[in-house]
C-alpha cells in the first residue's frame, strides 16, 4: 500500500487501489507503461504509480478548471503556490474570501487553484461544495480547520509532485474527449483508469457530476477505446446494466465521507485484461 501523495483529499479518490493496479500492471505486462486518468481529481493513484516507477509518465486530465487550476499551479508556478501555502491564514475571514473565489470561477489559475487547495484541506471530508468548514462558523468542534492543513507535510507533496512536472501531461478535455483522442495521445502501450463521478451522490461529492444519460455516453466512449482500460464504480444496478456485456469484479474501498467504513466499488477491465486472481474471486453479475 502505497503513502498518501497527494496534496488533495479527494471523495472517493482511488490510491486505495494501488496494489491492484500494480498486479495488474504485471499482470499485463504494462509496466513503465503510459498511464492515463480522464477524471484525475485527487490524482493519488496516478501520483503513486510514478513515484514507484511502475509507468513512466501519466496524462492527467479533469475539465473542472478548479481541478486543472490546482494542478497546473503546482507544476508550473511552484514557488508562488508555496508561498501562498505557507503564507495564508487559517481564518474563518480567510476561508470566506477563499470560498467566494471558488464559487466564482473568474480569475487566474492561480487563484482558483489555491482556493480551490485551501477549501479542500479546510472543508469536511476535503469536498469542495456545500460541505462546510471542519470544527464549524464558532469553532468549536473536536477538529478545527487546521486539523488537515499541515503545511510542511502539503509543502513535501507539492515539491515531490513539481519535480516530476516533465513526467506529468496535464489537460482541461471533456472526459469524452479525452478518450476519444486517447491513443494518438498515449500510444498503444498504456493503460487507462477511467473513473467517473459516482452514479449516485456525485451531485453531493464533486463540483461536476453526471446525470444518467452521462453515464451511458461514458459508458459508449469507454466500449469504443482500442487500448487497455479499466472502469471504477460506484456499485449500482445501473452501472451494471451500463456494462452488462463486460466483465465486473467487486472489490473493496474504504470511504470516510461523513463516517468511516468499508464498501465495495465495480471493477470493469476491458476485453483481454487479465485480472489478478485475488480479485477473480469476486464476480458481480446483474442484480
Amino acid at each position: 500500500m502505497a503513502k498518501r501523495v497527494s496534496p488533495l483529499r479527494y471523495p472517493g479518490g482511488k490510491a486505495c487501489m494501488f496494489d491492484l493496479a500494480v498486479s495488474l500492471l504485471k499482470a499485463n505486462k504494462l509496466e513503465r507503461c503510459v498511464y492515463a486518468e480522464p477524471y484525475a481529481g485527487g490524482c493519488g493513484l496516478a501520483l503513486s504509480l510514478l513515484f514507484e516507477s511502475y509507468v513512466s509518465e501519466i496524462f492527467i486530465n479533469d475539465l473542472d478548471v478548479r481541478i486543472w487550476s490546482f494542478w497546473h499551479s503546482i507544476i508550473n508556478e511552484t514557488a508562488e503556490f508555496l508561498r501562498l501555502l505557507a503564507e495564508t491564514p487559517l481564518t474563518i475571514d480567510e476561508w470566506q474570501k477563499q470560498r467566494e473565489i471558488v464559487n466564482g470561477c473568474k480569475h487566474d489559475a492561480m487563484t482558483l487553484g489555491f482556493a480551490t487547495f485551501y477549501l479542500n484541506r479546510t472543508n469536511r471530508s476535503g469536498i469542495i461544495k456545500g460541505a462546510g468548514i471542519i470544527g464549524g462558523y464558532q469553532q468549536m468542534g473536536a477538529y478545527k480547520m487546521d486539523c488537515r492543513f499541515n503545511r510542511a507535510d502539503l509543502a513535501r507533496r507539492i515539491k515531490r509532485v513539481a519535480r516530476y512536472g516533465s513526467q506529468i501531461q496535464l489537460s482541461q478535455l471533456d472526459a469524452i474527449e479525452f478518450m476519444e483522442n486517447s491513443q494518438t495521445l498515449l500510444g498503444d502501450f498504456s493503460l487507462l483508469c477511467i473513473d467517473p463521478p459516482y452514479f449516485k451522490k456525485g451531485s453531493s461529492l464533486y463540483t461536476s457530476f453526471y446525470s444518467p444519460d452521462d453515464h451511458a455516453d461514458v459508458a459508449e466512449a469507454v466500449k469504443n477505446l482500442k487500448t487497455p482500460w479499466i472502469v471504477t464504480y460506484d456499485d449500482t444496478k445501473e452501472v451494471r446494466k451500463l456494462y452488462n456485456k463486460q466483465r465486473k469484479f467487486v472489490f473493496d474501498i474504504k470511504y470516510s465521507v461523513q463516517t468511516k467504513r468499508t464498501g465495495t466499488e465495480l471493477l470493469i477491465p476491458s476485453k483481454g485484461l487479465r485480472i489478478p486472481k485475488e480479485y477473480r474471486r469476486k464476480p458481480a453479475t446483474i442484480a
